[in-house]
């Protein structure tokens, strides 16, 4: 197994028959929700492939052909919309896997198709955001949580703040300065398209994910925590679960079955709410 992936969460909880919650369900539960491995990998990949081809159409026709304007103003904002969920999405694919569950018992590809995602989000390394990922999984909501705001009230941009610059440094400002003056120069792409077609739903994308995926379901509450992960989920319908992070707003469902992929977590979680069969 390949070290970035050799943690617990990757494929952990997975059996040799492809049943990654064979050790976490009931008999009856693995009947009705585990998908084998095979077919698990080909909805991933299905799934996974059309979020990163939309993601690359789009981002090229915006950038390099797409005309702002007053005119235009109204579908270039409904655009913007669009490209920051699949930007969303392209993450989500990444963290999956971190988890291993895009392609199970394949670390390389894993790792070879997380590392592209996270490439072309922000030019993020696959390795080091999977420790610091496995790092949040194994102290969530504690000071040695990366993606945890330990300072009393825990106010949304102090965090947000902190958990931006844990990841976005220098190293991703200059690689994304390069691409930027290259797509200038040498390509002629506008400026002004760069700014509101690449940078502000990036931007926005990661304000998404922090709201949806890390300040709401780990937000100290009045209420406490129901276990050691120290995670709360979501009471969003499936379809605004889906717009908002992807399903990662189902986080308590997400951090007992890291290995299940965010396609899955909808199920997962009608299984676990009262009457759930």
């Amino acid at each position: 197994m390949d070290k970035a992936q050799g943690v617990s969460g990757t494929n952990a909880n997975i059996g040799r028959d492809g049943s990654y919650m064979a050790k976490l369900m009931s008999p009856d539960a693995i009947h009705q929700e585990v998908l084998n491995a095979k077919t698990q990998r080909r909805v991933g990949l299905l799934l996974a492939g059309a979020i990163l081809l939309s993601w690359l159409v789009l981002h090229v026709w915006l950038v390099f052909h797409f005309q702002l304007s007053l005119a235009t103003l109204p579908p270039a904002l409904a655009l913007v919309a669009l490209q920051t969920w699949l930007y969303v999405g392209m993450f989500i694919i990444a963290h999956d896997c971190m988890h291993g569950s895009l392609v199970p018992f394949r670390p390389r590809a894993n790792r070879l198709i997380g590392q592209v995602c996270l490439l072309l989000y922000a030019g993020f390394s696959f390795d080091k955001l999977n420790r610091a990922h496995h790092r949040h999984h194994q102290h969530a909501g504690t000071s040695a949580d990366p993606d945890f705001h330990d300072a009393p009230p825990h106010h949304f941009w102090p965090w947000f703040f902190k958990f931006f610059f844990e990841y976005f440094t220098f190293h991703q400002i200059i690689l994304i300065a390069a691409v930027s003056a290259a797509d200038i120069i040498l390509l002629g792409a506008s400026p002004l398209n760069i700014v509101v077609f690449w940078a502000v739903p990036g931007l926005l994308s990661a304000l998404q994910l922090f709201t949806f995926g890390t300040y709401l379901p780990h937000r100290p509450h009045e209420q406490p925590f129901h276990d050691r992960h120290n995670a709360r989920t979501n009471s969003y319908p499936q379809w605004l679960s889906l717009l908002t992070c992807f399903h990662f707003g189902y986080h308590h469902e997400h951090h007992l079955f890291p290995s299940a992929p965010w396609w899955r977590l909808p199920a997962i979680r009608s299984r676990r709410l009262p009457g759930g069969s």
